[in-house]
């Protein structure tokens, strides 16, 4: 057993995502950071190393050069995976690299620029054997486990319906007109792809509903808004979806919504009983019953399923949340990649992965079509 090599590609000074992964990758002592690409600027990637007490020697100027370099080195000291936190157009090109020169990934979403790309990575993926993960976040909450396991052990019963939505409020202003280097890259088609907040949010949403329910989206009707003044991108939006096996939803997304800070809520709703879960109040998994009171569940707390408990990391009553739902996905990544080291099997590791990346693309472009049919009914 040893900690697992991360190398970064993206993540450098002034990067608040960046700062994000290597906090959550840390936090279990399990993954440590050796090397880098960390800017487009060759200095500022040496600044920004440095920063992190690397050594000038593992600090790259481009992806390009941080990847052929590290292959060369002897297999005990190169970094073992490398951690994509860059804007959404260079996801694809350093994960197909890392790939194809046998290094696992771990990504940021969306995954790719585009299906072509997504589907790509996945056929690599699957003729490699190597791992790779998608940092959709949520999914590592406590209570967002839980909510999976009492629907997939039909607690709930048949799910009927879903109401889920995301809201922000730091679009309403054109921020990006300032300079704002979050906002900058996210309401350019070129760096950002397809979608504006659809990308950025609604995939979150999205993913959400179909890991808590265990059930795929399969048609959607969308409605995309751009209420910034000149953005090419939407900022806000609506999506009535339909599902497998019969449940019917809605998911409401905005960046434009006044006030409002990272409003992400999943509702599901199903013949015996319904949950509710809040990212603000990450803590409670309300649920509601047919024939009992309400209950309200908790990490640590009572009548919790193992996949709860696993990603609970402190005593009951002390808050967890965003950063460590955030490990947790690196957590259960690197328990995969340790025992594929060891020779071990795991059958269904409970982490983001390709799949969702293909998931998440498809779900973009539906959208996108949907809404260029004036919210005409398309199939995902």
């Amino acid at each position: 057993m040893r900690k697992l090599r991360m190398g970064m590609i993206g993540g450098g000074r002034d990067s608040f995502i960046g700062d994000v992964h290597r906090k959550a990758a840390g936090l279990d002592g399990m993954i440590e950071l050796v090397c880098g690409a960390f800017s487009s600027s060759e200095a500022k990637s040496a600044a920004s190393g440095r920063d992190l007490f690397l050594p000038d020697t593992r600090c790259y100027g481009n992806f390009e050069e941080m990847i052929r370099k590290e292959k060369a080195l002897p297999p005990g000291g190169r970094m073992d995976f490398v951690s994509i936190v860059t804007p959404n157009n260079m996801h694809f090109a350093p994960a197909k690299m890392a790939l194809e020169n046998g290094f696992h990934v771990v990504c940021d979403k969306p995954m790719t620029m585009n299906l072509k790309e997504a589907e790509e990575l996945e056929q690599l993926v699957a003729t490699s054997g190597l791992l790779f993960a998608l940092t959709h976040n949520y999914p590592g909450s406590p209570m967002v486990k839980q909510a999976r396991a009492m629907v997939k052990n039909g607690e709930l019963g048949t799910i009927r319906k879903v109401q889920v939505h995301y809201l922000q409020g730091w679009l309403a202003t054109p921020v990006e007109k300032s300079g704002q280097k979050q906002a900058l890259w996210r309401v350019d088609p070129a760096q950002s792809g397809l979608g504006g907040a659809l990308g950025d949010i609604a995939t979150h949403a999205e993913n959400l509903v179909e890991y808590i329910t265990g059930s795929k989206i399969t048609e959607l009707a969308a409605d995309l808004n751009r209420f910034g003044e000149g953005r090419l991108l939407d900022d806000d939006g609506n999506i009535l979806f339909r599902m497998e096996h019969g449940a019917r939803g809605s998911l409401s997304f905005s960046q434009i919504a006044v006030g409002e800070e990272n409003n992400l809520s999943i509702r599901v709703y199903g013949e015996k009983g319904s949950l509710e879960w809040q990212q603000e109040n990450p803590n409670q998994l309300i649920t509601r019953w047919l024939d009992k009171p309400k209950m309200i569940f908790t990490p640590r707390g009572n009548q919790l399923y193992p996949e709860a408990i696993a990603a609970s990391r402190i005593p009951a009553g002390h808050p967890e949340g965003y950063l460590e739902a955030f490990a947790t996905v690196y957590k259960n990544f690197a328990l995969h990649l340790l025992a594929l080291e060891n020779g071990l099997k795991i059958e269904d590791p409970d982490y983001p992965g390709v799949k969702d990346g293909v998931r998440g693309i498809k779900f973009i472009q539906a959208a996108v079509l949907s809404n260029e049919k004036n919210a005409a009914w398309v199939k995902v």
